[in-house]
């Protein structure tokens, strides 16, 4: 019996999901290259920074939802029908753990007070992100169903309305606490077209909001959102944190120069996320229960990336003196000093990925929790070590040699499996 059918065919269809998903994907970085254009050249110094600030901190009330109970939907809704009951359980299910994990985020932040704004900017923020928790629990939904064109519409709209919300207000000279609010709820608008696609895909048949709450979807369901507690203790929340350091330790303008190489980063780490949430991990849980065949579609998408990885980031680098003034402002140009080793941390930390998918796919909540953990460790220790030593570029230091420790242990963990 051939032995190479079941590795060729998984790759060819990784090469082809990825095409299809690049309209999509093309759209959101087009998107946030320009938003993030607008802050670096009309908003005052260290607005890219406070763009940031702001993003990650959307990002610290939706990691549960997102991270958590839409990976583990998108697993358990891909192989079930439509309306049936096994599929309004999960999806029932997910809509209850998004719901819990919004009202403790909001109970977080009105105690903390993160935002330092009054109560009615703090209303419009959960408000906003209540309603992009939605569009995204509908777009995991399109995705497990297979509706990938359904999908990259999704994705399309919201780029174009939360570019075109920042625009406006950003150059009608509105406070930035406005324009960023104006940011979030435009993406949240798209829950509306998301309404209307995941019922056009009688995705939404047979709902019933009074239905019992299955308990076994909620458990299983809570393992994945253990997994995007680690994510949000370890990743996160230390991003913020580092983030507030760098704005009391070297001000605004002097922070802005390793946002622009940290932005810039996030934009090809969004490309490559997309591509892999859209592509890779659906195929790879699939594979679940097949683990030699999902470590041989591993290698394979493994010694595809790396090269092409390679390639692309070393292209960054080379163009780095025309690119970094043309994507943010002139005065950034300064930042070039800190590329190569955020480059060879991406590299690193973009394979790594692959790997802690397949914990993912098998909701290995221990390991990758592990995982996690050890990784924010070793570069808290990492920060403590570099950061007195090199100063700004300690932090651009420390996530090279972090991610370059995860992937050795994560490629030595997989040789030794795969040996057994």
């Amino acid at each position: 019996m051939p032995t190479t059918a079941p590795i060729k065919s998984p790759i060819r269809h990784f090469v082809r999901g990825s095409l299809g998903t690049g309209v999509a994907v093309a759209a959101r970085a087009a998107g946030s290259l320009i938003v993030n254009k607008l802050f670096a050249t009309y908003a005052p110094a260290g607005g890219l920074t406070l763009l940031a600030q702001f993003q990650n901190l959307m990002a610290l009330l939706t990691t549960l939802p997102y991270d958590g109970v839409q990976v583990g939907l998108v697993k358990y809704l891909a192989p079930l029908r439509p309306g049936s009951p096994r599929y309004r359980a999960w999806l029932g299910a997910a809509t209850v753990l998004n719901a819990a994990a919004l009202l403790a985020g909001g109970g977080v932040l009105a105690a903390r007070g993160l935002l330092g704004w009054g109560w009615c900017s703090l209303v419009v923020f959960m408000l906003g992100i209540s309603l992009i928790t939605g569009q995204a629990l509908l777009g995991s939904a399109l995705l497990a169903a297979g509706r990938l064109r359904a999908y990259i519409g999704l994705s399309v709209t919201l780029a174009v309305l939360g570019t075109a919300a920042t625009a406006a207000t950003l150059l009608g000279g509105w406070p930035l606490r406005v324009v960023l609010l104006a940011y979030l709820v435009a993406q949240g608008l798209t829950l509306l077209p998301a309404l209307g696609l995941a019922a056009r895909a009688g995705l939404l048949r047979h709902l019933r909001p009074a239905a019992p709450v299955s308990r076994l979807a909620l458990r299983r369901l809570s393992q994945f959102l253990l997994m995007a507690v680690s994510t949000l203790l370890f990743g996160k929340a230390v991003d913020y944190m580092l983030r507030d350091y760098l704005l009391a330790t070297f001000g605004p303008a002097r922070t802005d120069l390793w946002q622009a190489v940290a932005k810039l980063s996030d934009n090809y780490t969004m490309v490559f996320g997309a591509v892999m949430s859209s592509v890779f991990y659906p195929r790879l849980a699939a594979m679940a229960g097949q683990p030699l065949a999902a470590r041989r579609y591993l290698r394979g998408v493994l010694a595809l990336l790396a090269p092409v990885l390679a390639v692309g980031l070393g292209l960054i680098y080379l163009c780095r003196d025309w690119l970094l003034p043309l994507l943010f402002a002139p005065r950034l140009l300064e930042a070039r000093v800190f590329l190569a080793p955020q480059l060879l941390g991406d590299w690193a930390k973009l394979l790594s990925w692959l790997f802690i998918f397949q914990l993912t796919a098998r909701a290995r909540t221990g390991p990758y929790v592990a995982v996690q953990a050890g990784s924010a460790a070793v570069f808290a220790v990492l920060l403590v070590l570099l950061l007195p030593r090199l100063g700004l570029a300690g932090v651009v230091w420390a996530h090279a040699v972090r991610y370059g420790l995860l992937l050795l242990a994560c490629g030595m963990l997989h040789l030794m499996k795969g040996n057994k």
